[in-house]
């Protein structure tokens, strides 16, 4: 085959694609590689230069040094992992509890907005007569759930009514769906908050951050995993501040 010809290009086009991919769970350890070898060659240089110029021992004492520096603070971590094994599990639990709660504070704001969402939409079809009513609102209150909203079934209903019955009915059922779709940006948050003790706008960031880097799933992910760090977090900064207070007083009562 000639290696110039089309086919060719192609063929090797798709072996360095299929090299790639093969080594594409090795690529970030690579990368590290790459970087700690460049960043270290000129102390290995040096290293080399005082044993006069043998490389074995420089990469052996290179390697120890690099090895003390990932092995020493993993094994401080670890040591300080055993010794607050307790306060760890007791956190762990209420971590739990708390991670339940606000699954279901997130379901429920879900939920609940959804039917709001269906309910201010399908009065809407009912008093502006719009046909089919019953099955558009099956559809959007899918729609809703699934957090695509209701303007996929509001919007053509509106334009079907602005070109079969008039203005009156169209701007009528315009009014009810900007509500409909509207209401979720300030239902859904509140409700979340009832589950997930959080700031509002938190809450707001959890969820839409949660949906553009995981999809539907992001709506639990994002506010479960941001209330669960500004939980851990806050407990870890009262009890640092209580241990302050608490060494603050006995120092003052050996004073006194």
């Amino acid at each position: 085959m000639n290696a110039k010809s089309p086919l060719g290009v192609l063929f090797i086009g798709m072996l360095i694609a299929a090299s790639f991919w093969i080594l594409l769970p090795f690529l970030t350890a690579i990368l590290w590689a790459t970087t700690i070898v460049v960043t270290t060659w000129p102390v290995l240089l040096g290293l080399q230069a005082r044993f006069r110029g043998k490389r074995w021992p420089a990469v052996t004492v290179m390697t120890v040094l690099l090895l003390l520096v990932i092995i020493v603070p993993i094994s401080l971590a670890v040591s300080t992992i055993v010794a607050r094994v307790g306060d760890i599990v007791a956190l762990g639990n209420s971590l739990a509890a708390f991670t339940i709660k606000a699954i279901r504070g997130v379901a429920l704001g879900i939920v609940v907005t959804a039917v709001i969402q269906t309910s201010i939409g399908g009065i809407g079809f009912v008093v502006t007569g719009v046909p089919a009513a019953g099955v558009l609102i099956a559809v959007m209150f899918m729609l809703c759930l699934a957090q695509v909203g209701p303007a996929l079934v509001l919007i053509p209903a509106i334009i079907w009514l602005y070109s079969k019955d008039g203005a009156l009915w169209g701007t009528l059922l315009l009014v009810v769906s900007i509500i409909a779709i509207t209401i979720d940006n300030v239902v859904r948050p509140i409700l979340i908050r009832k589950g997930a003790d959080l700031p509002l706008v938190m809450i707001i960031a959890g969820v839409i951050g949660g949906l553009v880097a995981f999809g539907i799933l992001g709506l639990f992910i994002g506010p479960v995993v941001l209330a669960v760090s500004y939980t851990l977090l806050k407990a870890w900064v009262l009890a640092d501040g209580s241990e302050g207070e608490a060494a603050a007083e006995g120092e003052e009562a050996e004073g006194d």
